[in-house]
């Protein structure tokens, strides 16, 4: 069953996050990927920790699968090697700063008149035009200025980041939708096309209902903790041994909600509709409560499921990896080390395709410059 990018080649000069998840996810899909690094260091989260037999589990996670080869491009010997690979290539992928790869004679222009069909896909902070397209950029400074960090976490205390580095996430998921339709495109046009991706755009993508807010009201969204700012009940609850969350999204779930909990206020009017629970949310979430601290979460989780109404358990990480519903939909495999023994673990392709074999492990992530002679001889036609 072959998967539906098997003999895509993307040429990967990306580093740490945003441009190696997406072509983690394009190589989950099929794509071969021949990560050019820096010789002598390589890729940054070659050093993140935590590490296992002198190995970073965080790099094994992102870059399972690829190969590496470890190329100076101010050197005219590789140089020659990596415009061979170029012309190889289907996608090239960077995330340097804008002006890096034009200095090195490989911009988007230079490449595009060499290889009309190439696909150049870049993602920085800021992207490739605007006055602050040069600035430097980490996940971090995205989610800040992006405006995540101001409706994250609890009202009236600092701000934080979300857990999850969404800045670079969601720009690497975005940068692999746009190679995507550009190789879609190119079936069309039989011409590539330069994707330009800017973490600072993408965090203002994800925010949905902030921007709603914001455009309507006139006034900036604040932090509502595990709270939706426009759907009620839509939060944690506590119950006698602590927190769980529940999810009524419309009507009809709320009077479910009523009923599993013998609580009379289908029929009240400060609750009659989603703005009037929102209205109402503080009031709402104590009279919930009034009931739900009076048993465990197991029970009511049980109870809310059976209802059929949205909830779960706050799960930790650990946990995740060891839920059913995770551990069969395939969401949690091994990396293998050289040797095809089980070396760390990485999430699973959340993309689940018909007559796409779904593996249940992943090739190991590569020393550095240690697919160099294989990468050679296929550019030699063996």
């Amino acid at each position: 069953m072959p998967l539906p990018l098997a003999g895509l080649v993307v040429l990967d000069l990306t580093h740490v996050l945003a441009g190696p998840f997406a072509s983690m996810t394009l190589a989950d899909l099929g794509a071969r990927i021949i990560k050019v690094e820096r010789p002598g260091t390589g890729d940054d989260t070659r050093t993140f920790p935590p590490f296992k037999n002198g190995k970073s589990a965080y790099f094994a996670a992102i870059n399972h699968g690829k190969a590496s080869i470890a190329l100076d491009l101010k050197a005219d010997s590789d140089r020659a090697t990596f415009e061979r690979l170029v012309a190889r290539a289907d996608v090239l992928l960077e995330n340097f700063r804008p002006g890096v790869m034009e200095r090195l004679d490989y911009g988007w222009e230079t490449l595009h008149r060499k290889h009309p069909r190439l696909i150049y896909g870049a993602v920085s902070g800021f992207g490739h035009t605007g006055p602050d397209a040069r600035r430097p950029s980490y996940d971090m400074v995205a989610q800040a200025r992006g405006g995540v960090m101001s409706i994250t976490g609890e009202a009236d205390r600092d701000p934080v980041r979300v857990g999850a580095s969404i800045g670079d996430i969601a720009a690497g998921m975005y940068l692999t939708q746009g190679v995507l339709a550009a190789l879609y495109d190119r079936q069309r046009t039989d011409t590539g096309r330069k994707i330009d991706i800017s973490m600072l755009d993408c965090q203002l993508a994800i925010l949905e209902h902030a921007i709603a807010i914001a455009s309507v009201t006139g006034k900036a969204p604040a932090p509502s903790g595990a709270r939706h700012p426009s759907i009620a009940p839509f939060e944690t609850f506590h119950a006698s041994d602590g927190l769980f969350v529940i999810a009524a999204g419309n009507d009809v779930l709320f009077e479910k909600l009523c009923v599993a909990l013998s609580l009379p206020i289908a029929d009240d009017p400060r609750f009659g509709s989603n703005a009037d629970r929102v209205e109402n949310v503080r009031l709402l979430k104590r009279l919930i409560e009034a009931v739900t601290l009076d048993q465990t979460r197991a029970h009511w989780i049980a109870k809310l499921t059976a209802a059929g109404i949205p909830n779960a358990p706050i799960q930790s990480v650990d946990d995740v990896m060891r839920d059913p519903q995770i551990v069969a939909r395939n969401m949690v495999v091994d990396v293998l080390d050289r040797n095809g023994r089980q070396a760390f673990k990485a999430a699973g392709n959340p993309i689940k395709m018909t007559d796409a074999e779904d593996r249940t492990a992943r090739a190991p992530a590569p020393d550095l410059d240690g697919n160099r002679g294989e990468i050679l001889r296929w550019l030699d036609g063996d």
